[in-house]
């Protein structure tokens, strides 16, 4: 619940590290959070960076927000991964007009929002707005979420037929209901990010008045910098460039405890001692730092030139999309080398290394992370049109 008290998040996530640690265990059992840290996260407004001011959200800018996921994953990736995601979907939140955000959130907002941005479910056009149904995969945090922003794919007729838009394709349509619309399917086992359990959610079918939706690449209802369509999905994803960075400063603090504290299973020389340990920290230091240096300027940028209004975005966005994506990818490297120079001693959970592996590398196969995004940057500063959408 929104805290108008509240101004710095940062400091916030911060001062949650004691709490977040504690439930290290809960959270890996679980795969879920602990409702008091849900309940200390949503009174800080760390699953509502997005939501406009409009409603009662903190509106924050994409950099504070950065900054804010990124103390948040260097404890834990899970509690990162949910804060990054509830504040994506929650921003579309400004893509309803006020008064209707307003009644539908609440006075003081509470708005914990999981969702989908694939279009795996359908919706019907009906008299007054849709009625949606099927299957949405990765939901992430929707234990504790208390709304579904769903991407659906729009279709029409007695025989229910795809709507396409004039280029042919399929139109797809945002919709926003209550968490208590769907059936939640508990299937997420996974190598990592276990405490974001986004597992599936199924709705057999729930009426949506065409108020409580939006298209996605639409003009937002609420106006400003955040909700500018062409650069909505960089500043977005601002937030899991972020996690892993998090998670990859996590890595390189425990290791350094490690290194500076213990030997190994063959000698008790403390690992720092080590020409190739002295070396694998120098290196992964200037990877951590050289990547995080990359986007905090790209979105500077981007984020500077959607405040002044800049008529073009388009070469701040490429910029932003490249960096986010070789934050995610040079996280994971940085991390594997810590793990391995670690020995042995990685493979114990005792000491947190392990963790921040498993959570890097689920976290990487995010479509952020994926290797094909250089492609489509490639692509856009060669002139071409790139093949993805957002760039």
């Amino acid at each position: 619940m929104s805290d108008s008290k509240i101004k710095d998040p940062v400091a916030a996530a911060k001062a949650l590290a004691p709490q977040i640690k504690a439930a290290r265990d809960y959270i890996q059992s679980r795969c879920a959070l602990p409702r008091k840290l849900v309940q200390a996260m949503a009174q800080a407004n760390l699953f509502q960076f997005y939501v406009p001011r409009s409603i009662g959200g903190p509106e924050t800018d994409p950099i504070t927000a950065f900054h804010a996921v990124e103390e948040l994953s260097k404890v834990d990736g899970s509690v990162g991964w949910c804060s990054f995601v509830a504040s994506a979907i929650s921003m579309y939140a400004a893509w309803v007009p006020a008064e209707v955000g307003r009644e539908l959130f609440g006075q003081p907002l509470d708005i914990r929002a999981a969702g989908s941005f694939r279009p795996t479910g359908y919706a019907r056009l009906v008299k007054g707005g849709y009625k949606i149904g099927g299957r949405w995969d990765y939901v992430s945090g929707v234990d504790h979420a208390n709304w579904l922003i769903l991407n659906c794919n729009v279709v029409d007729g007695p025989v229910p037929t795809p709507v396409l838009d004039v280029q042919g394709g399929p139109v797809t349509r945002m919709m926003i209901v209550p968490r208590s619309a769907g059936v939640v399917e508990k299937n997420w086992s996974t190598l990592g990010m276990r405490g974001t359990g986004s597992d599936d959610v199924v709705i057999e079918e729930e009426f949506v008045p065409h108020e409580h939706t939006c298209l996605l690449y639409e003009r937002s209802a609420t106006k400003g910098p955040l909700y500018d369509p062409r650069t909505v999905l960089a500043i977005s994803w601002t937030l899991v460039a972020a996690n892993a960075l998090g998670m990859a400063r996590g890595a390189m603090d425990t290791f350094v405890r490690l290194a500076t504290t213990s030997g190994s299973t063959t000698t008790p020389t403390l690992m720092r001692e080590r020409t190739p340990v002295q070396t694998t920290v120098g290196e992964a230091e200037a990877i951590i730092s050289g990547a995080r240096a990359y986007v905090l300027d790209s979105v500077g940028s981007m984020w500077e030139g959607a405040c002044h209004g800049t008529a073009d975005p388009g070469p701040q966005v490429v910029q932003a999309r490249l960096a986010i994506t070789h934050a995610m990818r040079e996280s994971v490297r940085a991390v594997d080398l810590l793990f391995y120079a670690a020995g042995t001693n990685a493979i114990h959970e005792s000491n947190d290394l392990e963790l921040f592996f498993r959570d890097l590398h689920t976290a990487g196969q995010h479509i952020a992370g994926l290797h094909s995004n250089f492609e489509y940057g490639g692509q856009a500063l060669l002139g071409l049109t790139p093949g993805a959408s957002g760039w």
